[in-house]
């Protein structure tokens, strides 16, 4: 009688308290995860120079990369769905390990391309299942829960350009191996999870626990709440591309830097990024989803249309505030969006990640060949009008609990 008293109150203790050790731990996980991803960005000055690539070109290899980091997510979260896999993320993570080994390597535009593309399919195993996890360890923070997954990776992100610089810039190209390390201290922290994840699969398949219902929104509704979140991912990601993939390019090319100042400048962005991810999934669950969403992709305009006309010093003010607004979106969007679909949050979470890849990739390709027929400041000219694009959020419906 003990023994299914104690199974009961463990039950509950997994369902209903936030497991701090395990959000933490899948944090770390995309820190390291988004480090290895960060890293080919950060690299293109170099390659640039070395195979004499194009803005094209560079498009393309941004392209290649997110068109596999977003193409397989929706289907690996569809799949994992209805069949959990608590090991899979080991193989994305090596995955990833070979695309860095292949990249340190690469000696031309193709092999290169392959080598991100090692990479990408890695990203598009590690997320779905990444955002199930630290769904399933919020003790119904979601939105707490989501920051403190996002934040790791957004860190991972700032980390990447800062470590290129003191470790691949003055030494070469192959030096890259060293963040080989990342990969294997991901897949020993990852291990650690997928036993942790197996045993919570038990317990929620015995106690059948889902989300409460947030909303008694119609289907067509859900719909139409959905294709709005995908506009404003739209106008957040592809000007988040032109920022990712074009920065370092826009100050060398305005402020006449060098390679390794253009990766310290890009660093303080990155750093203002994750530091607004921290802020966005509590401000969600505090205020609404829905007010955060609105005002971090539509607040951001002003600055961003300011950021094209500003000398370093202003630039780099207005790239702080641009990191810290627009970045505090994707948490309370993603955890809205599993709140509307409760039930499939392997597909929705898959869906939106790929679906910001897939922006990313797009938007890359696109600004690259408009950077080769105009200028890299002209890209940034035009990027600056995107964030006014999410006034749409002001038709969201609001989800309230009940």
């Amino acid at each position: 009688m003990d023994s299914i008293v104690n199974a009961s109150a463990k039950n509950k203790d997994l369902a209903q308290k936030t497991v701090y050790s395990i959000l933490f731990s899948i944090s770390f996980a995309h820190l390291l995860n988004d480090l290895i991803q960060a890293v080919i960005p950060s690299v293109y000055p170099i390659l640039k120079q070395s195979y004499n690539l194009s803005f094209s070109q560079i498009g393309l290899i941004t392209f290649a990369f997110q068109l596999t980091a977003s193409l397989f997510q929706p289907f690996v979260g569809y799949y994992t769905d209805k069949y959990p896999k608590p090991f899979s993320q080991i193989y994305g993570m090596l995955f990833s390990m070979a695309g860095v080994v292949s990249i340190a390597y690469a000696n031309n535009f193709y092999w290169i391309l392959f080598s991100v593309m090692l990479i990408g399919t890695g990203s598009s195993i590690f997320h779905p299942e990444s955002a199930r996890i630290s769904n399933m360890a919020s003790g119904g923070r979601r939105g707490l829960a989501q920051s403190i997954f996002q934040v790791g990776g957004n860190f991972g992100t700032a980390l990447g350009p800062l470590l290129v610089a003191l470790i691949v810039v003055p030494y070469g190209q192959k030096h890259l191996l060293w963040f080989v390390i990342a990969a294997v201290i991901g897949l020993a922290i990852i291990s650690k999870i997928a036993f942790w994840y197996r045993d919570h699969l038990i317990h929620r398949q015995q106690k059948k626990v889902t989300f409460a219902d947030f909303q008694r929104l119609t289907k067509s509704k859900v719909k139409w709440a959905i294709a709005i979140l995908l506009i404003v991912i739209f106008s957040k990601f592809f000007y988040s591309a032109s920022l990712s993939t074009y920065y370092t390019f826009y100050v060398i090319d305005k402020f006449h830097l060098s390679i390794k100042q253009a990766q310290f400048h890009m660093f303080i962005y990155l750093l203002a990024y994750a530091t607004g991810t921290i802020l966005g999934g509590p401000l969600g669950d505090k205020i609404g989803r829905k007010y955060v969403i609105w005002l971090s992709v539509f607040g951001a305009a002003p600055f961003a249309l300011l950021l094209p006309y500003v000398n370093l010093f202003w630039t780099d003010v207005l790239m702080i505030i641009i990191g810290i607004i627009i970045s505090s979106a994707f948490p309370a969007i993603l955890v809205y969006a599993q709140e509307l679909l409760p039930r499939k949050l392997g597909m929705i979470s898959g869906l939106l990640y790929g679906f910001a890849f897939g922006m990313c990739a797009l938007g890359s390709a696109l600004l690259g060949k408009l950077a080769d027929f105009t200028s890299i400041q002209f890209v940034y000219h035009v990027c600056s009008y995107l964030p006014l694009i999410g006034i749409i959020c002001y038709f969201l419906p609001n989800l309230k609990k009940r």
